[in-house]
């Protein structure tokens, strides 16, 4: 059984004993820290030296053409409903951090977007807020900016066996006034992380437990290496209301972490880990497959709006990007919304060309395998 193997040598000089590992997370946790890391990652993820080597493996996959379509483009809709709110599109700015500078700058640009064009927003890790750092842009001005949009908080899910409470939660919810809480899962981003969180044991049930008493939806959401059915399974089970599949091939969180670290041995495992994971469309194929009612979000190397066309059909109910939309992030609304619109366009396009009035006949339309073209 897997579950039995023991840990790597290699891991274990890493992060020490589990009780030293946690006295240096605890060091490597303080505000000043996370916020020097958030820093590191949103600069990484910028220079584009951190992507996976692999693609999501939606370039594999091809709509079947329609020369017919008897269709005004004008008269599609790709508005869509997730978690009971109504979205004018399937698009989710899925979540990002900066530092203290950055990070408030990206909430609003966004937020301003979002609310212009009816998209959702999830936000970056609210942990330094809720620590009583700053809440770069994590408060009410978000909601304020964006009244109307659907906008889903943000904590890592391990950070509940380590101290983060049921209440923690709440005023993460309470603090931007949202319509539901994102759950991140990241062990591999953990493991590679110095200080990181490498003790996982107990974080099922105490999903379970916030799914049960923060009074929201949570959606579960992994970091880039993608989600199981297996796992699909055990967090339905605990009662997430949806999941955010986000495999591989957009950046990879173990480069990230690799090019972060000072030491050669840290700086070598991220490398070998940077293509971890399973690709997007394969895991989101699968878990819809086996839970065709749960609502499910791709995020993970969506590179456009035909990919995120493809996700759609492989039964998405919203389509997420991050790292794809970051530049356009730092520079301003406009830019947001330019990116967005150039996404809705080649959404619509397809939606067209396919002769899909509206996403529940694009979830219908043919396909055809493109990996074996010339």
């Amino acid at each position: 059984m897997v579950e039995n193997v023991k840990t790597p040598a290699t891991i274990t000089s890493l992060h020490g004993s589990n009780r030293l590992s946690k006295r240096g997370a605890t060091a490597a946790h303080s505000n000043g820290d996370i916020e020097q890391r958030k820093k590191d990652h949103i600069e990484i993820i910028l220079s584009g030296k951190a992507r996976h080597e692999h693609g999501s493996g939606f370039s594999e996959i091809g709509f079947v053409h329609n020369a017919l379509p008897e269709l005004n483009i004008g008269d599609i809709d790709i508005s869509t409903q997730f978690l009971g709110k109504t979205l004018k599109l399937p698009y989710l700015a899925s979540s990002m951090t900066g530092g203290p500078d950055q990070g408030g700058i990206i909430n609003r640009n966004i937020a301003e977007a979002a609310q212009a064009m009816g998209f959702a927003m999830g936000v970056g890790s609210q942990r330094i807020a809720l620590g009583g750092g700053s809440g770069h842009g994590l408060d009410r001005e978000v909601r304020r900016i964006a009244p109307d949009i659907a906008l889903y908080a943000n904590l890592g899910a391990v950070q509940l066996v380590q101290g983060m409470s049921v209440d923690d939660c709440r005023r993460a919810v309470d603090a931007i006034s949202a319509d539901a809480l994102i759950l991140h899962l990241n062990p591999l981003q953990e493991v590679l992380q110095l200080g990181g969180d490498v003790n996982w044991k107990g974080v099922l049930h105490a999903i379970e437990n916030a799914c049960r008493l923060i009074g929201v939806p949570v959606i579960a959401k992994e970091v880039g290496a993608g989600i199981s059915v297996d796992v699909a399974r055990r967090l339905q089970g605990a009662g997430i209301s949806a999941i955010d599949v986000a495999g591989t091939g957009g950046s990879s969180w173990a480069a990230v972490e690799g090019l972060r670290r000072a030491d050669a041995q840290g700086q070598s495992l991220g490398e070998v880990f940077r293509n971890w994971g399973l690709p997007t469309a394969e895991c989101l194929n699968a878990v819809h497959l086996a839970f065709p009612e749960m609502p499910l979000i791709a995020s993970g190397g969506i590179a456009d709006g035909l990919d995120g066309a493809k996700a759609i059909r492989f039964g998405a109910s919203l389509v997420g990007q991050a790292g794809a939309l970051l530049g356009a992030a730092t520079l301003g609304p406009e830019q947001v919304m330019a990116h967005v619109a150039e996404w809705e366009k080649a959404l619509r396009i397809v939606c067209f060309c396919t002769a899909s009035q509206n996403l529940v006949e694009l979830r219908k339309a043919p396909l055809r395998s493109v990996s074996d073209d010339p």
